[in-house]
């Protein structure tokens, strides 16, 4: 067993390769501009809902932009995994994507606060992330792709989100708060270790650990491995919900959920799975979303923040998977 802090630190030390200064081993501030963010030892730090809300909604049209990149040039690999993002050192990445056989990837980097588009021959272009429009974001994106010769069309209408605005009209949105982009990050980062170690008994099929742009969820999900009834819904969805899945992740909150929390689902939803017992005791089933929710404030206060969120992820998983009579032996160490 890892002693306590000891992945934040392996963190600390992957991220100073990448170009940073180490303070007393625990302060890290990216020398790369004027925008870096200080990464301190709070390892849970502090996410609240209103007090990011413009930002939230800001960087999750951003993150749609590059995300329809992704989805115009990625293979189209089962349950959307293609498209979606990947934790790093500094931020969050597409997969590797390729146009006319020339690989590139774009990356969020919340530490520089900048996007990066890299290419495998050497050429990128960086773009500053500061307030600015979803409608300024998005032309200055595509400029850089044409720019470096691989321009992209995509669909600019949002998914997953009420009342959509095309991102080239969207003047709505512009706010970006470095700190809380930077707290975001690193929340996921935490987040990602508990997700993955627990995870590794099951044995079965299961995602990558990995970032959806449209609903601004990690996600990790396990499958019994049988096929799952015909679910109504746009074509992604149906696909996504082909065979029987648990899932669990963390998000930033959204209507009806207006705070940051831990959720964990059945699809199809056992019957009975609503009235289970589930830990920690802060854990709870939202009937509105139809899913168990765990708010992340309770696990920020609690005695052993990894612990509770292990709990969350065992206790729904066994639940479920004891409920929809998944065949356990098969699937687990």
């Amino acid at each position: 067993m890892n002693p306590p802090g000891a992945d934040l630190h392996a963190l600390l030390a992957l991220v100073a390769f990448r170009g940073f200064h180490i303070l007393d081993g625990v302060d890290v501030r990216a020398w790369r501009g004027d925008h870096s963010t200080i990464m301190t030892d709070d390892d849970w730090p502090a996410l609240p809902y209103d007090a990011w809300s413009e930002t939230r909604e800001t960087l999750h049209m951003w993150m749609q932009v590059v995300g329809k990149v992704a989805l115009a040039e990625a293979p189209p690999l089962n349950h959307s995994w293609g498209v979606a993002f990947h934790l790093t050192p500094r931020g969050m990445v597409t997969g590797l994507l390729q146009q006319r056989n020339r690989p590139f990837v774009i990356e969020f980097d919340f530490v520089a606060h900048q996007l990066r588009i890299e290419a495998a021959d050497g050429d990128h272009r960086e773009l500053p992330l500061v307030p600015m429009s979803v409608a300024d974001f998005y032309r200055k994106t595509m400029a850089s792709l044409s720019d470096m010769a691989m321009p992209v069309r995509i669909w600019t209408l949002p998914s997953e989100v009420p009342d959509p605005i095309p991102f080239e009209l969207d003047t709505v949105h512009h706010a970006y708060d470095p700190e809380y982009a930077n707290r975001f990050w690193r929340i996921l980062v935490r987040v990602s270790r508990v997700f993955l170690t627990a995870r590794c008994r099951f044995v079965g099929k299961c995602s990558p650990l990995h970032f959806f742009w449209g609903g601004m969820d990690l996600a990790l999900t396990r499958f019994s491995g049988r096929p799952a009834p015909p679910r109504e819904g746009p074509a992604f969805m149906r696909e996504a919900y082909s065979h029987e899945v648990i899932s669990h992740g963390f998000w930033p909150g959204s209507p009806p959920v207006l705070e940051p929390a831990f959720y964990g689902y059945a699809a199809p939803e056992p019957p009975g799975l609503k009235d289970a017992p589930v830990r920690p005791e802060a854990a709870y089933y939202h009937r509105d979303v139809g899913e168990f929710i765990l708010p992340y404030d309770a696990v920020r206060s609690a005695k052993a923040p990894e612990h509770a969120i292990t709990e969350f992820i065992d206790s729904t998983y066994e639940q479920a998977a004891t409920l929809a009579h998944w065949d356990r032996g098969a699937l687990e160490r």
